[in-house]
């Protein structure tokens, strides 16, 4: 029963990601910006979370000057993220950027390679050709309506894919011997610190204190961000970062779902399948690199005196 919990509590973080794309869209139609929108939930959340900090028993927590450069550096790079991927609904259909957000899986492979040569093996380069696949079905791409496509928006979602996948490798190395609460903290600050800076102009001239814009930063800093990096700071741990990351597939038909709820997006059978591909590809891969370290773990056991 304590390993359902915190799976449901992953697959709850991962439910509450995948609705942020549509909400933001339709907040896009009452008159505010990614640039604005991104921010304030990146900095609202870096209150809420240092509000709890203070509150907390810990207290005040000292970190090293690399480590703290590095954590901002981490925060920019999901900031980055956030704001990319707004920016791409406002060209493209909710349901086409999150397709294309899920690359993240094989840049994340290809950055693990190029960076810190570790070439990936030859399940991994298979299921990537397979994400592709479903990629290209459920984007559609060879639809009739391909020629209506905004490749500015794709270009955004694909580069919020690369930061998304820099996020993901940076975060994995760095902080590890820091809470969960201070390194959310510090992470959200470089995201607030990284969006302010790109939409300084933007940011610095909007009108924030009407109670609509107020709601919306709201919702989107504590659904968006606050609630889920609780929810899987506490659970992950718990359930693995492998099962964990199979678990958060849920964000691209969750995301898909609610663009067709509160957008009215349609989509077609090829399209489904399509998703449906990806998602089989994506868990694939998260199965067997969770059995691979489970192996690499276990044998690391056995040598050890």
């Amino acid at each position: 029963m304590t390993n359902l919990k915190y799976i449901i509590m992953v697959l709850m973080g991962g439910i509450m990601y995948g609705t942020m794309s549509s909400f933001v869209k339709l907040f896009y139609s009452r008159g505010y910006h990614a640039g604005e929108l991104s921010f304030s939930q990146a900095f609202l959340a870096a209150v809420f979370l240092g509000t709890a900090q203070f509150l907390s028993r810990k207290g005040k927590v000292r970190l090293a000057r690399n480590e703290f450069i590095s954590l901002l550096a981490t925060g920019g790079a999901i900031g980055l993220t956030n704001y990319l991927y707004y920016q791409s609904v406002s060209y493209i259909s909710a349901s086409l950027a999150i397709v294309i957000l899920m690359q993240f899986t094989w840049f994340s492979l290809l950055l693990d390679w190029t960076v810190f040569g570790k070439k990936p093996n030859k399940s991994e380069l298979l299921t990537v050709v397979f994400i592709l696949i479903g990629t290209v079905m459920a984007a559609n791409l060879f639809g009739e309506d391909v020629q209506s496509f905004s490749w500015i928006g794709i270009a955004l979602a694909l580069c919020s894919s690369l930061t998304y996948a820099i996020y993901i490798v940076a975060n994995s190395r760095v902080g590890h011997a820091v809470g969960w609460l201070p390194k959310s903290m510090v992470i959200m600050t470089g995201s607030a610190l990284t969006i302010f800076i790109i939409n300084v102009k933007t940011i610095l001239v909007g009108s924030y204190f009407s109670y609509e814009f107020a709601m919306m930063a709201v919702f989107l800093a504590i659904i968006g961000t606050t609630i889920p990096t609780a929810l899987f700071a506490t659970a992950i741990p718990k359930v693995g970062a492998g099962i964990s990351s199979i678990l958060m597939t849920i964000e691209l038909p969750v995301a898909v779902l609610c663009a067709s709820i509160v957008l009215n997006e349609q989509l077609g059978f090829v399209q489904i399948v399509g998703i449906l591909v990806m998602l089989a590809a994506i868990s694939t891969m998260n199965y067997y690199k969770s059995l691979k370290n489970k192996k690499e773990k276990q044998s690391g056991s056995a040598l050890s005196p």
